[in-house]
């Protein structure tokens, strides 16, 4: 079976360390690339999966169903685990993180004060561990839930493009809102694949007077006109177009697009307050969590959004509180107090708001946070950075969460995990993220759809019907099963999807 071929994942502790070609927590920079460009061993490895995934039996989802939304933040540039949400107190920690015990939970009170006093409302999974160690290769991983390399991996849609397409049949007439928004990421978000483009990211950039798109610069009398007009010329061409798929997901871009125009309350989901900005962080992260906040309290349709934050890659001065000469991107504490501000205020202002069903939107709403990949450990480098890590931390809040809850324990200098903390008994991976998100949403993660174009069977987690990949759903109770120590192998490595 494929199994042998595979290497425990906690197994490489090095960032450099070389295991195995097959071995996806080892590879680097060039070893994925020389990986890549081998098609004997892509043909090698999928006849092993194939041969693997045989002796599998089909996995039933255990759905958790108590979220109508997700935001979805990711942090791009990789944080540091071991500086924050999985703090590992050292010679190199700086006396002003306050490192402060929290019913035994380790945090940088210092770094993240407000966070700290909320602790309670979230969870964090520490054994977390990232196939390979190229920023845009695990950027584009963590928001479709498969290899990009492989060949569904090239035409595979977001997360939140799968979240919006799962509850387009659930929107009502007056929800106006796109299912999937997307904010803070400058462009930099993967789309809808081959999915419709109706479920495409609506990517925009969080400002306090809102969106000026939404009202036409001649006025509305004079745009209904000229909107009346083009219908009468193409409107037959766009539904049921006899050109194609393209023409009539173009129709249903215009429509929608028109429904948002000139609505008040579609235009006061992208609107906040200079008092609100101020509490949020004065900042692109922050003003993106407040349009988050505006938009699932709104219940205009938004389903899934995501929210990009970048500026975590400290190769180099990751203390340092003001900017040096060769410095590229702002030291750890400007990022902390911009996630502090912004994610802190999120939480509390969704706690404090009505849900739909009866409890608060924070309780409808799964907010996940985390990175594509984490930093060295123990002492900084020479050049007062950490570079990149397979080892790295997952957050959820809200959906059903219970706060305050840890899975997973790592090593005193947080390098691997020793402790799973959950029921698969080993490292949790982008696609547990997934299958998690998924679950909690009621959505079916082990769903196969017959419409790609290949031919081959689009799942919406690869090899999750097979059980190789699975929610965390340990972070939904309140008691679970220790997990054993040390990590067993139990049913291998990581599957390429």
């Amino acid at each position: 079976m494929a199994n042998k071929y595979y290497r425990e994942l906690n197994e490489v502790d090095s960032p450099r360390g070389i295991t195995s070609p097959l071995t996806g927590p080892a590879l680097g920079r060039r070893e994925f690339f020389k990986l890549t460009g081998a098609g004997v061993t892509g043909m090698f490895l999928s006849s092993a999966l194939k041969t693997d995934a045989a002796a599998k039996t089909a996995a039933a989802p255990n759905l958790i169903n108590r979220a109508r939304n997700c935001i979805f933040i990711l942090m791009t540039g990789a944080p540091s685990h071991a500086d924050t949400f999985d703090l590992k107190v050292g010679s190199w920690t700086p006396s002003d993180f306050n490192p402060t015990s929290y019913n035994g939970t380790m945090f940088p009170q210092g770094l993240m004060p407000n966070l700290a006093e909320q602790l309670n409302k979230f969870a964090i999974v520490r054994s977390m561990r990232a196939p390979a160690l190229v920023h845009p290769l695990q950027q584009t991983w963590a928001q479709i839930a498969r290899s990009p390399s492989s060949a569904l991996g090239k035409v595979a849609p977001n997360l939140g493009s799968v979240v919006a397409s799962e509850f387009e049949s659930k929107r009502t007439a007056n929800q106006k809102l796109p299912g999937f928004i997307s904010l803070n990421t400058g462009g930099n978000v993967v789309g809808a694949g081959y999915f419709n483009g109706l479920y495409s990211p609506f990517d925009v950039t969080a400002a306090p007077a809102g969106l000026g798109s939404l009202a036409n610069a001649d006025g509305q009398v004079k745009f209904e006109a000229r909107y009346e007009a083009l219908k009468a010329l193409d409107s037959r061409l766009r539904v049921n177009s006899p050109i194609g798929d393209d023409a009539t997901t173009m129709g249903s871009f215009y429509d929608r697009g028109k429904s948002m125009m000139y609505d008040p309350a579609v235009d006061a989901v992208f609107k906040f307050t200079t008092e609100e900005q101020q509490r949020y962080g004065n900042n692109g992260f922050g003003n993106s969590c407040l349009v988050a906040r505006n938009a699932v309290k709104s219940n205009q349709g938004a389903r899934f959004i995501q929210i990009q934050m970048g500026g975590w890659d400290h190769h180099q001065d990751i203390y340092a509180k003001s900017e040096t000469p060769n410095q590229t991107v702002p030291g750890l504490y400007n990022q902390c107090t911009m996630l502090d501000n912004g994610l802190s205020s999120l939480l509390t202002d969704l706690a404090a708001s009505s849900g739909v069903n009866g409890g608060t939107l924070l309780d409808e709403t799964l907010v996940v946070w985390m990175g594509e990949f984490g930093r060295t450990t123990g002492p900084l480098t020479n050049q007062d950075g950490r570079d990149h890590f397979f080892q790295h931390f997952a957050c959820f809040a809200g959906g059903g969460v219970v706060g305050g809850k840890i899975i997973g324990k790592t090593t005193d200098t947080g390098s691997s995990t020793i402790e799973a903390g959950w029921s698969a008994n080993r490292p949790a991976q982008y696609e547990d993220v997934a299958a998690t998100i998924y679950s909690a949403l009621g959505i079916d993660y082990t769903t196969v759809r017959n419409d790609d174009p290949f031919g081959r069977g689009f799942e919406y987690v690869p090899f999750a019907s097979q059980g190789y990949w699975q929610p965390i759903n340990d972070l939904f109770v309140r008691t679970s099963t220790p997990s054993r120590s040390p990590i067993s192998p139990r049913g291998g490595g990581r599957r390429i999807g």
